[in-house]
C-alpha cells in the first residue's frame, strides 16, 4: 500500500494512492483514509485525482534519526573510514518538508549539498531496546528522503547539528510504501534546471549499506526510544554535490517513487 498525507479542498487527510505510478500522475487517484493509518485502516468514501490535491510530507515525526557514512564509497569520497558502529545524528522535526516544497539555501552556507536516502517510518508500538525481529516488526513503511547538508558548516563546526538542521533540510515523500523488501533497491538522485536537463548525481543500491535496516532500527532503539511516526534516514550513496538556486533535485527509489524539490535562496 502507498499511504500519503495530502491537502484537499476540505482540509488535510491521509489517503491510499491507487493506480500504477509508471502510468503517470494523471492515472493516480487517492482514497481518503478515515482517521490515522496507524490504526485499523478504513476509508471515508472520498476520492480525488492525485493531480487535484497537494501532497504533504507523508508523516510528521517527533524526531528524524540519521545514519552517517553508511555506504563505503560515500565515506571514501569525504576521506573518512566506515564506522565500526552506526554513526548517529538528529535532524529537527522543523527541517521536514514535503514533495515540491522548496529547499531554502541559508545565507550562512556557501555549499549546500543533496544526499538521497531511503527513509524508514516507524509504526506502532514503536521500538525500545528491540532485537532485530522486533525492529523489523516496528517498521511501518518506507519513503524517499533528502538529507540536505551545509557541507562547509559541517566541516567547520566539527559536529553536524547546524549543517543538517536548517528549516527545509529534510524533504520526505512522496508517500509511505508498506510491505516492501528494501534489501536491494536503487537509490538515485538527479539535479537540473529543466525536466530535459536532469543530471544523475547519485546512483547506488541499498544492498551496499554497511549496516542494514533492521540492524539500524535495533541499534537506535538501544539508544533512544523510537516513537510511532519517527523517521530513520539510512545513509546516502556516493556522489553528493552542491545545489544551486533555480535547480530541482529529485530522489528516486525503486519500489517507492520520486521526491522532487526546487532550490531557492532564503529571503
Amino acid at each position: 500500500m502507498r499511504i500519503a498525507r495530502f491537502a484537499h479542498p476540505n482540509g488535510m487527510s491521509f489517503g491510499a494512492v491507487e493506480g500504477e505510478p509508471a502510468a503517470g500522475p494523471e492515472a493516480l487517484t487517492i482514497a481518503e483514509i478515515d482517521g490515522h493509518p496507524f490504526g485499523r485502516i478504513g476509508f471515508s468514501g472520498q476520492r480525488w485525482a492525485l493531480a487535484d490535491v497537494r501532497l504533504l510530507s507523508p508523516i510528521l515525526p517527533s524526531k528524524v534519526v540519521c545514519v552517517g557514512r553508511n555506504y563505503a564509497e560515500h565515506a571514501a569520497e569525504h576521506g573518512s573510514e566506515v564506522p565500526k558502529e552506526p554513526l548517529l545524528f538528529l535532524k529537527p522535526s522543523t527541517s521536514v518538508i514535503g514533495p515540491r516544497d522548496a529547499i531554502r539555501l541559508p545565507a550562512q552556507s556557501k555549499q549546500v549539498e543533496h544526499e538521497a536516502e531511503l527513509a524508514v517510518v516507524i509504526g506502532p508500538p514503536g521500538a525500545r531496546r528491540a532485537d532485530r525481529a522486533a525492529a523489523q516488526r516496528a517498521i511501518f513503511g518506507y519513503t524517499c528522503a533528502n538529507d540536505v547538508t551545509a557541507r562547509d558548516l559541517q566541516r567547520s563546526d566539527g559536529q553536524w547539528t547546524r549543517a543538517k538542521g536548517f528549516d527545509s533540510f529534510c524533504p520526505l515523500g512522496p508517500w509511505i510504501s508498506t510491505g516492501l523488501d528494501v534489501s536491494d533497491l536503487e537509490v538515485r538522485c538527479e539535479v537540473g534546471t529543466s525536466p530535459d536537463g536532469m543530471e544523475v548525481r547519485q546512483l547506488g543500491r541499498t544492498r551496499d549499506m554497511v549496516f542494514d535496516v533492521p540492524g539500524l532500527v535495533s541499534y537506535i532503539s538501544h539508544v533512544m526510544t523510537l516513537l510511532p511516526g519517527d523517521v530513520v534516514l539510512t545513509g546516502t550513496p556516493a556522489g553528493v554535490s552542491p545545489l544551486a538556486e533555480g535547480e530541482t533535485v529529485t530522489v528516486r527509489i525503486s519500489g517507492i517513487g520520486e521526491l522532487s524539490n526546487p532550490v531557492v535562496a532564503l529571503d
